[in-house]
């Protein structure tokens, strides 16, 4: 038996992984959720719940927290582990067996996904172009002797609906203009399991259970004493920022309500910003793509009948919207889906060797350039340059795990000027983004390293020592431009440093 094709969920964002069939002899529907950790706006889940209507079985969740991945701490932990609490209580409230899995020692996990597959009728899980997401569920379609669905809750626009990468911004917003109309009508239900019967499970198999113990509530509440027996990196601290889609509700309620009618005019204000800020929820599942653009349809009494029907690649004019909405429809929409189509379609993503053939060219031919300053990782990490703003800019992504919007293009041009080679200044970047940046391991912190050495961007003039003909950005020039003063006393690492009590 074959997965079934009548589906409310788009075809476009629904990839069979194997050939195995549906098991309809089988215990429940399993949703392996990985990406979209979320019980709202989530197709995934949407599509579970729909293989579960029909099939007559109960739904299982299992949502688990790998200690082994790559840059694994206790600041990116507590934040996944506040989102499960959210999704553990919303799950409480449907006929939904929620497994809440957090491994306390390398490798207890394994085995846990083949053992609930194996009682399994079907299994859906996240498509997600990024970090070990792909390999991991790639192997995990090889295992399993069941239908394995891969679902795709990443952008409006599906993955499937583009063929290669895009050179330029430009280039992509081209081809949204094309095709993303008819999309916007295809939104997943802001809730999966609402006014839904599904075929209740009392308690999750013993033999699951008693082998891969639930995360306790002490730990899913972050409490510090279970989350320091954990073998992560300790020393990247818990921030105030919590996890959770209730938090990011209010984080996006808060952003339309109050900054985004400054958005088009104060976003690269450090003083007064109107970002949005919603990169870390975003990043982790715990809002969706879809949450946000609802949200503001909502409150612009806005229908895709509205979107121009030209595909001209210009910003103004092509939802016909008031123009500070049309500012940051471009950034959720085309710049971070343009990562997104990046990563799919171009595996090595996060290698330097992938950067435009014009600008690892210009960057080679000044790899020898004269640079009056050159530091180590550690002192890069540390914030210990001679310029105080860059050193502010790294001083709040260690404190916050955040950075400002503009800062960070900044931080990363300055980065390439101050290491020995262009690609050590690449393999820094992605080092400190990823083991600090809450929002860090995602195609789009990919795109913003990336885009300091010329991807998605074009060549400029004049040529200059060390960058060659890659946009240039200095401090000095930001200074003049945008108040900082306040900004630099705050997150003066050193400042930062005493106010925490610890070293960072």
């Amino acid at each position: 038996m074959s997965v079934q094709p009548t589906s409310r969920v788009p075809a476009a964002r629904r990839l069979p992984k194997n050939d195995a069939p549906l098991r309809p002899e089988r215990d429940f529907v399993l949703y392996w959720m990985v990406a979209a950790r979320r019980a709202r706006s989530n197709f995934g889940l949407e599509r579970a719940v729909e293989l579960a209507r029909e099939l007559e079985k109960p739904l299982v969740v299992l949502e688990a927290l790998r200690c082994d991945y790559q840059w694994a701490s206790a600041r990116h932990h507590a934040f996944v582990l506040q989102g499960m609490r959210a999704n553990r209580d919303a799950f409480a409230k449907h006929s939904v067996a929620y497994l809440p899995f957090v491994e306390r020692e390398r490798g207890e996990g394994k085995g846990l996904l083949l053992a609930l597959a194996k009682r399994a009728a079907a299994v859906v899980t996240d498509d997600y172009p990024c970090f070990f997401l792909p390999r991991m569920v790639a192997r995990a379609a090889e295992r399993l002797d069941v239908a394995l669905e891969a679902v795709d809750s990443n952008g409006l626009l599906p993955l499937a609906a583009t063929n290669a990468t895009f050179p330029t911004a430009y280039a992509f917003r081209r081809h949204l203009q094309k095709t993303l109309a008819p999309h916007l009508a295809a939104l997943p239900k802001a809730d999966p399991l609402a006014r839904v019967a599904l075929k209740p499970l009392t308690k999750l198999p013993s033999e699951i259970t008693k082998r891969w113990t639930p995360a306790n509530d002490a730990l899913l509440a972050g409490e510090p004493r279970e989350l320091a027996k954990l073998p992560i990196d300790h020393t990247v601290g818990v921030v105030d920022l919590e996890g959770g889609t209730p938090v990011a509700e209010r984080a996006l309620k808060a952003f339309l309500e109050r900054r985004l009618v400054d958005y088009a005019e104060k976003r690269n204000d450090v003083a007064a910003s109107a970002a949005s800020g919603l990169s870390p929820w975003l990043h982790w599942g715990h809002l969706g793509a879809h949450d946000v653009y609802r949200a503001i349809a909502t409150r612009q009494e806005f229908t895709p009948e509205q979107v121009a029907k030209s595909a001209s690649g210009k910003k103004e004019g092509w939802w016909n919207l008031p123009a500070h909405v049309e500012a940051f429809l471009d950034e959720l929409v085309t710049w971070r889906e343009l990562g997104h189509v990046f990563c799919r379609h171009e595996p090595r993503y996060d290698d330097y060797a992938t950067l435009p053939e014009w600008a690892r060219r210009s960057l080679a031919e000044h790899a020898r350039d004269r640079r009056e300053h050159v530091y180590s990782r550690d002192e890069l990490e540390r914030g210990e340059t001679h310029d105080r703003l860059w050193n502010a800019a790294q001083g709040e992504l260690l404190a916050t795990g955040r950075m400002h919007n503009y800062l960070r293009m900044l931080w990363g041009k300055k980065v390439l000027e101050w290491s020995p080679s262009p690609e050590e200044a690449f393999e820094r970047l992605v080092h400190l983004n990823n083991r600090w940046a809450l929002d860090g391991r995602d195609p789009n912190s990919y795109s913003g390293i990336a885009w300091c050495f010329g991807r998605f961007d074009r060549p400029w003039a004049p040529v200059r020592p060390i960058f060659g003909c890659i946009r240039y950005m200095s401090s000095e020039n930001t200074r003049r431009k945008l108040r900082v003063e306040e900004y630099v006393e705050k997150f003066e690492p050193r400042r930062v440093r005493a106010v925490q009590g610890r070293l960072l």
